[in-house]
């Protein structure tokens, strides 16, 4: 989790650094929704074709704990953009 984290920050700072309308326009939220989405798609769509599952069969193998917090660092991903304007 502490290097997602560092990706995620080292992410959203060069995505508002390379693109100033987001800063401008307040468009934070529709782009960490869309990354998230881009993101969530990836790694079902991985996992479906990768390992064979299906979505419900990847869901429940998560660990309670571990995915829990996978799923509130899923979140701190969308609203990094927000979290980095300051």
């Amino acid at each position: 989790m502490p290097l997602m984290f560092i990706a995620m920050f080292l992410a959203a700072g060069y995505v508002l650094s390379r693109f100033n309308r987001i800063r401008a326009h307040g468009s934070w939220f529709l782009v960490g929704f869309i990354a998230l989405a881009m993101l969530v798609l990836a790694e079902l769509s991985l996992a479906m074709v990768s390992a064979g599952r299906s979505v419900g069969e990847y869901i429940a193998s998560r660990d309670p704990i571990s995915g829990t917090v996978y799923l509130g660092m899923l979140v701190l991903f969308a609203v990094m953009p927000r979290l980095r304007l300051g």
